[in-house]
């Protein structure tokens, strides 16, 4: 969430760059500052009329001590209806607190000076490309039919039990499913991130904290009873551990990761972009979190995309990383690197990773702080990152990996596996 002292302080380059993430509503910038200076004006008139009823208070107790009976009760008719004055401030100024409070988490953050300008994803800008684009054999199959072939993946099954957009894993599908798993959480744990297993469901106050609302409640599957969301990733679970805390300097930087299955209602259209593994409503992922000091921000951030890397380069994927354009960005986030693999069989590029530094917009929403070496309170920083998401992965690995005669593994997944062929 953004602050209003920076708003005021800067009040054209916080318009300039909304207008980079494509923000259409510029004007609400205005409206905030102008909700804010109400804010004052009812506070400063609260705060005047309780002074008066503190100094008079005060004035009423020499009197009496004097004796003077009747000069106190003359004031203490005053300060009665001073008093009442102060109930219904009391109430304006919850109203305007709460109107302003609407008003601002409606803004997303500002993105960072890195961001380059666009709207669509075409304009994200190719940062790096390596690794060696597979030679698929004969009559080489996409996913969705090697799946079904070797009776990896069930989507009508998973359409029986749920809904289209549930996969149904089994036998070897449910295995590999398990050792990409496993492998992907010891490579994060090996470089430092201590393993979480969070809740799959969170409240309001934690999906408010990391910007999935009141942004995202379209894509979130929301258990309304108990007023509970399904967990779009296991960043908003996993980061609101550090909600209301205040940590110290020396414990900074927090690094995390965890397995969970994620649900997302995302519409979907029909098509090669959605088919099999590219777009499902469940689906499991590994996630990398930090919580760090702001001076660190941006090397974190080099340093996780690093890591993403590292961890493509291990499966012998061709991959790419691109950084997003403004238009093409997230609520939350002040910058991002997309990571896409190569599908040799459906010839597209597949994201499989986002690795976002989101500055101090989540951690001022949690209020996640830190007091420095000189004992100043400040806010702490925010990443995330996906190491990896496995559906596309799962589908990568499948095609790329796919022979005349079955499907081979990466060669850091056999021992994982049990073995070095999937089929």
């Amino acid at each position: 969430m953004l602050q209003v002292s920076y708003l005021r302080q800067h009040t054209q380059l916080a318009k300039d760059l909304l207008a980079i993430k494509h923000f259409s509503n510029l004007d609400l910038v205005d409206q905030v500052i102008a909700m804010d200076d109400q804010r004052k004006r009812v506070q400063a008139s609260f705060d005047d009329l309780q002074s008066k009823v503190n100094a008079a208070s005060k004035e009423i107790g020499n009197h009496m001590a004097k004796g003077e009976k009747e000069q106190a009760e003359s004031i203490k008719q005053n300060v009665g209806a001073w008093k009442l004055a102060l109930d219904p401030l009391k109430i304006e100024m919850t109203e305007v607190e709460q109107q302003l409070q609407n008003l601002i988490v409606q803004l997303p953050n500002l993105p960072h000076a890195l961001v380059p300008k666009g709207k669509t994803p075409e304009e994200n800008e190719v940062v790096k490309e390596a690794g060696t684009t597979p030679v698929l054999p004969a009559g080489a199959m996409a996913h969705w039919d090697l799946i079904k072939k070797y009776n990896l993946v069930d989507f009508e099954t998973g359409a029986k039990i749920t809904g289209s957009g549930f996969p149904l894993y089994i036998g070897k599908g449910a295995k590999f499913q398990r050792a990409l798993t496993q492998y992907f959480l010891d490579f994060n744990t090996a470089a430092g991130y201590t393993e979480y297993i969070p809740p799959y469901l969170v409240n309001a106050a934690s999906a408010f904290a990391t910007g999935q609302l009141p942004d995202k409640e379209g894509q979130m599957y929301h258990a309304t009873e108990d007023d509970f969301y399904l967990i779009p990733t296991a960043e908003v679970p996993v980061t609101n551990v550090y909600r209301d805390t205040i940590l110290k300097d020396s414990e900074l930087p927090i690094k995390m990761t965890a397995y969970s299955p994620c649900f997302r209602r995302e519409a979907g259209s029909f098509g090669k972009e959605v088919r099999g593994l590219n777009r499902v409503h469940q689906f499991e992922k590994v996630e990398i979190i930090q919580i760090v000091h702001p001076d660190k921000s941006d090397e974190t951030l080099n340093e996780m995309v690093a890591h993403v890397e590292n961890l493509l380069i291990s499966l012998g994927l061709q991959y790419r990383i691109l950084r997003l354009c403004g238009g093409d960005m997230g609520f939350a986030a002040a910058i991002t690197y997309d990571f896409e693999v190569y599908s040799a069989a459906q010839e597209k590029w597949l994201e499989v990773s986002s690795v976002s530094n989101f500055n101090n917009y989540q951690t001022y929403r949690m209020k996640c702080r830190f007091k420095d070496q000189e004992g100043k309170t400040q806010f702490a920083h925010s990443l995330n990152g996906s190491s990896l998401a496995l559906p596309r992965i799962y589908a990568a690995i499948v095609e790329n990996y796919q022979t005349e005669t079955g499907i081979d593994l990466p060669e850091v997944l056999a021992p994982y596996f049990g073995a070095k062929q999937l089929i």
